[in-house]
C-alpha cells in the first residue's frame, strides 16, 4: 500500500510540476513561436507520460524502458527550449530508480542533474555556486533515500513471503507428506485406502497451489474468500470452540487470525507430538482472541533450539501489523498454549 501511495504521489508531482513550468512560461514570456513549441511539446510529454502510467502492466519491463527513454529524451528537448521545465527532474529520477539498476540510475541522475544545472544557470541573471551545488545535493539525497526505500520494500516483501510460506505452504506440504506416507504403508494390503490417501494429497496440493498464487499477489487467504473466519477455523481444526457473540471483523484482522492459527498448528504438527489440539476463537468486548493449546512435549522458552522460533516471530509480526499481541506459555512435558489478542472497534 505504501508503494502504491508513493508511486501515485510522484506521478501527481510530475504533472503538477509540468503544469507549474508551463504557467511560468506563459506568464514570463511572450506567446511567440518558441513558447508555443514548448507548450506543445509539454502537452505531448504529458500525454506520453500518462500513457505509460496507464499501460504500465501491459508494457512489460522492456516496454517501460523504451517509454522511459522517450520521456527523458522529450524532457531534455523541452528543457533546452524552456529551462523552467527542469523542475520535473525529481519525479523523473524516481521513475529511473524504479526501473533501472543502481549503476544506470546513477548515470541517469548525472544526466538529469547536468540538465538542471545548465537550465538554472541560463535562468539566473548571474552565476552563483548554489546553482551547481543545490541540484547535485538534491539528486544525491533523492537517489540515496529512494534506493533505501526500495531496499526496505524488498526486505519487507521477503519477510511477508517467508511468513506465508511458513504458515501455508509448509503446513500443506507437511500434510501431503503424511498422506503419501500413509498411502505407502497400506498400499499392498489396502489399495482402496491408499488411493483415498493419494486423492486427499492431490486435493491438498491443489489448495496449496491456490494459496501460493494468492499470497504472491498479496491477496487474502483462500479459506476466507467464501466462508467466515469461524467456518475456516472449524474446517482447519479437528476440535474448535467459538465463544461469545460473533461480530464483524475487518478483513485484515480475519486474515491475520487465520494465518496465526495455521502457523500455530504447523508448529504443533512439526514439533509438539501432541495427541490433542484445541483451537478457541473468542469474541470479547473490545478485542478478539485466538488460543491454540496442545498437550504435546512443550519446550523450554529460556532455551533457543536450532530451527525453532521463526514461526512464533512471524506470528508476532503479523499481529503487530494490526495492533495485536502474542503470548506463548510452554513447559517441557506439559504442552504449549499460544494466545493471540487483537483490539477491535
Amino acid at each position: 500500500m505504501e508503494r502504491i501511495w508513493l508511486n501515485g504521489a510522484m506521478h501527481a508531482g510530475f504533472f503538477l510540476l509540468l503544469a507549474a513550468s508551463a504557467s511560468r512560461l506563459v506568464v514570463r514570456h511572450q506567446l511567440d513561436a518558441r513558447t508555443i513549441a514548448s507548450l506543445a511539446l509539454a502537452g505531448l510529454l504529458a500525454a506520453l507520460y500518462a500513457a505509460g502510467v496507464a499501460l504500465w502492466d501491459r508494457l512489460g519491463h522492456r516496454g517501460r524502458l523504451v517509454w522511459l527513454a522517450m520521456v527523458l529524451a522529450g524532457w531534455l528537448v523541452l528543457v533546452e527550449l524552456a529551462p523552467s521545465f527542469s523542475w520535473c527532474a525529481v519525479p523523473l529520477l524516481f521513475v529511473c530508480l524504479r526501473l533501472l539498476t543502481l549503476r544506470t540510475t546513477i548515470l541517469a541522475a548525472a544526466v538529469l542533474t547536468m540538465a538542471v544545472i545548465v537550465a538554472q544557470i541560463s535562468l539566473a541573471d548571474r552565476f552563483d555556486p548554489s546553482l551547481v551545488l543545490a541540484p547535485i545535493a538534491v539528486a544525491a539525497m533523492t537517489v540515496v533515500i529512494f534506493w533505501e526505500l526500495r531496499k526496505a520494500g524488498i526486505l519487507q516483501e521477503r519477510e511477508r513471503l517467508s511468513r506465508e510460506i511458513h504458515d501455508t505452504l509448509a503446513q500443506g506440504l507437511t500434510s501431503q507428506r503424511m498422506l503419501l506416507q500413509a498411502a505407502d504403508r497400506v498400499w499392498e494390503g489396502n489399495p482402496g485406502q491408499a488411493r483415498e490417501y493419494v486423492r486427499k494429497a492431490t486435493e491438498a496440493a491443489g489448495e496449496n497451489l491456490d494459496e501460493a498464487r494468492r499470497f504472491v499477489r498479496d491477496l487474502g487467504p483462500a479459506d476466507l474468500a467464501e466462508r467466515s473466519l469461524p467456518d475456516a477455523l472449524r474446517a482447519m481444526a479437528g476440535e474448535f470452540r467459538q465463544e461469545g457473540r460473533e461480530y464483524p471483523l475487518e478483513p485484515k484482522t480475519q486474515a491475520v487470525l487465520l494465518r496465526v492459527a495455521q502457523g500455530a498448528l504447523a508448529n504443533t504438527r512439526e514439533h509438539a507430538r501432541a495427541g490433542r489440539v484445541i483451537v478457541t476463537l473468542s469474541y470479547l468486548e473490545g478485542e478478539v482472541t485466538l488460543d491454540v493449546f496442545d498437550d504435546g512435549v512443550g519446550f523450554d522458552q529460556a532455551r533457543r533450539e536450532p530451527g525453532r522460533g521463526y514461526g512464533l516471530r512471524g506470528m508476532r509480526d503479523r499481529l503487530a501489523e494490526v495492533g495485536g499481541t502474542l503470548v506463548v506459555e510452554s513447559v517441557p512435558g506439559e504442552g504449549t498454549a499460544v494466545a493471540a489478542r487483537i483490539p477491535t472497534r
